[in-house]
């Protein structure tokens, strides 16, 4: 499932995000990829450790966390630190590469299978040319440029690139999510049900047979493939 999420940011978030990253110590975004993953890559990147970073980590968390959405779209068990990544000039472009199946956190902190990749845009389509994120998909490459606080999710088994950034900068954020519920398809289903189930419930109300019905098979599927 590759998913547009609107607004993750406020105007007001993505203002103060794109002040700290005009500050921030950019180095080669290689520093952080696996060996074929760095056979592509040509960008920077923020270290995962510097100041700006955590900040912009919280910034970011905070707007996952209040997204129904995100939530519903996701089902998150683990999300990983989010990091920043800036395309322009001579470190422009990624090539096509496939995210590692598990990402290793700093530190020893631990681990996340990365059932779902994710970019956040920082930087509104307009201010740059080229820099679309092309994910491979069964029906064809999907194009994404997104404007700024807006996220995609899409599968971490997923082929994608970021196309050479010939005007401007993009800058974005991406992290990786393992979810409840491993399998795409069945996060699609149940993703399918509870938009349908929300629309649902605000005509018809929350005490509805019906509603009440579909509600208690959301979550008994829920119960049969959630992995806690």
């Amino acid at each position: 499932m590759l998913l547009h999420i609107n607004d993750l940011l406020t105007p007001e978030e993505v203002h103060r995000a794109r002040a700290i990253l005009a500050v921030a110590p950019w180095q080669d975004g290689r520093a952080t990829s696996g060996e074929q993953a760095a056979l592509a890559k040509n960008n920077e990147q923020l270290p995962e450790g510097c100041e700006e970073a955590r900040l912009l980590q919280e910034l970011v968390l905070r707007g996952l966390e209040r997204h129904e959405v995100f939530f519903s779209a996701s089902l998150p068990r683990q999300v990983s630190p989010p990091l920043f990544n800036r395309y322009g000039g001579a470190a422009n472009t990624f090539g096509n590469h496939v995210d590692s199946a598990v990402r290793f956190l700093r530190n020893g902190a631990g681990r996340v299978r990365t059932d779902i990749s994710c970019t956040l845009f920082l930087a509104d389509p307009d201010e740059y040319d080229g820099g679309e994120l092309v994910v491979e998909d069964t029906y064809g490459d999907k194009r994404v440029k997104l404007p700024a606080g807006d996220l995609v999710l899409y599968p971490g088994t997923s082929v994608h690139r970021v196309e050479p950034v010939t005007r401007g900068h993009r800058l974005a954020c991406f992290f990786w999510i393992q979810s409840m519920v491993r399998s795409d398809e069945q996060r699609r289903l149940l993703f399918d049900m509870d938009m349908h189930l929300r629309r649902l419930r605000s005509g018809a109300g929350d005490a509805d047979p019906a509603v009440v019905g579909l509600t208690g098979t959301y979550h008994n599927l829920l119960r049969m493939w959630v992995d806690t």
